[in-house]
């Protein structure tokens, strides 16, 4: 992970010619520009921060310039890039994954992937392979077809011959604005930062009668961090979260939820769980208000609901409390469950909130936003089962004999899966921090396994109204309230009346 860290913060790159930074958003161009000028200078600074990176991306007019930050990306921490060698992952990949088949083997089991799913839903390692193969065949097909036609379209209308992996997403948005007519900048426009942590209150408070208040005046450790109280419907304090929320250098990318502070209950007082959501979004600077993505606000939903199932359990043995104890291929339903909003017409209405006028998504804008929900569905799938079969493959064949052989299986799975190019130079293991630093190790299918869960559980709320308070009250205590007190799949049984159904998820990213 400080291998990964320390690639990215080492990387910039300074452009001084307008021209360099052609389609690039205004607002990543102010930060860029705000950037330079902290170093004393003036044109704009890029860096690896995934804001920036994914601007550039999908914007940028210079294709020299979309392949070298890919290039940069792509090889953080690996024997290849612009800091081959010096933050190497290589040997620490094979050291880790020897040590987990040896602790595996240790406690009776024949390799790590027996180890890991011994605590989770899934019974067994041909259950989760099998798993994992049958979204394949629904998603495979359908993921190529999305590819060639989105290389039929950028050959027509922008005379590109082929695609090079760092034309994929800068070929896809002009795509979408041309079937769909939503433009992913346009949008952003409705969703500053205060707006949507509002509207994502006001979710939580007609789902489960819970109200989210901010507490001032409590010690930080960046004057961007901020702190909440949770009080229940009963206006008893439930817990309490801090929010990090925006891009700097030196922090971790990406986003995620945890715990500071478990539930635990004495003869004496409760002690009320504390966690931590973190992003890392755009900051507001100057004139600039931050404002997100829509692909932004789902990942704040998403960590919403991880914070949430820690601070609304019930449960008063920490070892159970909240998302502790909770499988790991079921503990990513709270939060992919709460994303689900973020595409409703009644939410959207108070979620967003345009930076200027204060308007919500004009309605036109909406249908056609709503109409690119399952914009490349297929591709989006087929490249989480590409990072899942790996995964769960370099735990389950792992061979003393042979090695941890990486970039090996890495290459088997993309020959059999894979629709998208990948560059020569790419090293996406070397940087893969989910499973090698971050406890998913042989568990990232979970992200495809509780994206069942969840879709299937937000079907019940399509059935009853998405406010309904009896089916959200529901939800609350049969999930959320529970921690890992007993299985997920009673917890889901109780909930839904019977076991999940793939055909739930199938349906919701059009691949029935």
């Amino acid at each position: 992970q400080k291998n990964v860290l320390d690639a990215g913060n080492a990387w910039s790159k300074h452009i001084f010619d307008p021209k360099s930074v052609s389609g690039i958003p205004e607002t990543d161009l102010k930060t860029a520009q705000e950037r330079a000028e902290k170093k004393g200078s003036r044109g704009w600074l890029l860096t690896l921060d995934l804001p920036t990176y994914g601007a550039v991306m999908t914007y940028a007019d210079d294709q020299a310039l979309r392949r070298e930050m890919h290039e940069a990306y792509m090889t953080r921490a690996s024997d290849q890039g612009p800091h081959a060698g010096e933050y190497d992952n290589t040997d620490i990949m094979d050291q880790i994954l020897a040590l987990r088949h040896e602790e595996a083997c240790m406690l009776g089991f024949r390799n790590f992937a027996e180890l890991s799913i011994y605590t989770k839903m899934a019974e067994t390692t041909d259950e989760v392979m099998s798993f994992l193969d049958n979204l394949v065949v629904h998603a495979h097909t359908a993921a190529r077809k999305e590819f060639e036609e989105l290389s039929a379209f950028a050959k027509e209308h922008h005379a590109a011959e082929k695609l090079a992996p760092w034309d994929v997403a800068y070929y896809s948005e002009k795509l979408k604005q041309h079937h769909h007519n939503v433009s992913s900048e346009e949008v952003q426009k409705y969703f500053p930062v205060t707006s949507v942590m509002e509207g994502a209150f006001e979710v939580v408070k007609r789902l489960y009668g819970i109200r989210v208040c901010e507490i001032k005046g409590i010690d930080v450790w960046h004057p961007d961090v901020k702190f909440f109280e949770v009080y229940g419907p009963d206006g008893q304090l439930r817990g309490g979260f801090y929010t990090d929320l925006y891009v700097r250098t030196g922090k971790q990318g990406g986003a995620w939820a945890d715990g500071f502070v478990y539930r635990r209950c004495t003869s004496h007082v409760v002690q009320v769980p504390i966690g931590v959501l973190v992003c890392n979004f755009q900051p507001s600077f100057a004139d600039y208000v931050s404002t997100l993505t829509h692909n932004d606000v789902v990942t704040f939903f998403h960590e919403l609901g991880h914070t949430l199932h820690n601070i609304l359990t019930t449960v008063s043995e920490p070892g159970v409390s909240g998302f502790a104890g909770v499988e790991r291929d079921a503990i990513e339903l709270p939060s992919q469950f709460m994303e689900n909003w973020c595409w409703e017409e009644e939410a959207l209405a108070f979620i967003s909130s345009h930076h200027e006028t204060g308007k919500p998504l004009p309605e036109e804008l909406l249908k056609n936003m709503q109409s690119s929900r399952n914009f490349q569905t297929a591709m989006f799938t087929v490249r989480q089962l590409i990072f899942a079969l790996f995964d769960f493959r370099i735990h389950l064949e792992y061979d003393p004999s042979q090695g941890a052989r990486v970039m090996e299986i890495w290459k088997e799975v993309r020959e059999s899966v894979a629709v998208l190019p990948e560059a020569s130079f790419a090293r996406t293991p070397h940087n893969f921090m989910h499973i090698f630093s971050m406890g998913y190790s042989a568990g990232y299918y979970s992200y495809k396994w509780a994206d069942v869960l969840a879709a299937d559980a937000f079907s019940k709320f399509q059935e009853n109204g998405i406010f309904d308070r009896k089916t959200g009250n529901e939800f609350l205590n049969s999930v959320l309230e529970r921690g890992g007190s007993r299985g997920a799949m009673e917890n889901f049984k109780e909930f839904r009346g019977r076991e999940p159904e793939v055909a739930a998820l199938l349906k919701k990213d059009g691949l029935l």
